[in-house]
């Protein structure tokens, strides 16, 4: 029998970005501000189980709070890793990113993805330069449709550059982020 259920929105404490959902029953929550590491109810598998204790990526909690109607739970930590059994830093990470980390890190035979990686992050920079090159001539002289299908192109190998680099979408996020406040900032 499955054990009285509430939903555990996990929010990295320093940036603020959301990194996950997951289940908490009562023992999870016990776990869990007992050990200062996040424990969550797996729905799939029927058992508890602590985040990180197979792939190492653990949540170290900083902060457990109900919401006002005590139905769901908030949980600020400091991540050891990424969030997302994909290798992102949050499961609510672009889909595009998801399927690409997950392809980073699993590397499934006949896969782009994987083939690019293979090949290093020089043969991942070059395809960027390839496809902005092809995007910019694109937006000077085609259709419209040709412009979106290059910089889709673009954006794309752009993301497999940053997995081949080991960083991730977040990164590129976050400085677009401390630019806009840098602005605000000086303007303000």
């Amino acid at each position: 029998m499955q054990p009285e259920l509430r939903p555990a929105i996990v929010q990295d404490g320093e940036s603020g970005r959301v990194l996950m959902l997951a289940w908490m029953d009562a023992e999870a929550e016990r776990r869990t501000r007992a050990t200062g590491e996040a424990w969550f109810w797996s729905r799939s598998r029927q058992e508890l189980w602590r985040k990180g204790a197979t792939s190492g990526n653990t949540l170290a909690v900083e902060e457990l709070r109900d919401d006002c109607d005590g139905d769901a739970l908030l949980l600020r930590v400091r991540p050891g890793g990424p969030a997302c059994h994909t290798g992102s830093v949050s499961c609510f990470a672009p889909w595009l990113w998801r399927v690409i980390a997950e392809r980073a890190k699993e590397r499934p035979p006949g896969s782009y993805v994987a083939s690019l990686l293979e090949e290093g992050v020089a043969a991942c920079a070059r395809k960027v330069g390839e496809e902005g090159v092809e995007a910019a001539v694109a937006a000077l002289g085609e259709s419209d449709e040709r412009v979106v299908a290059e910089v889709a192109d673009l954006w794309f190998h752009s993301y497999v550059l940053l997995a081949a680099r080991g960083l991730d979408a977040a990164d590129v996020e976050a400085e677009l982020v401390r630019r806009l406040e840098e602005r605000r900032d000086r303007a303000g």
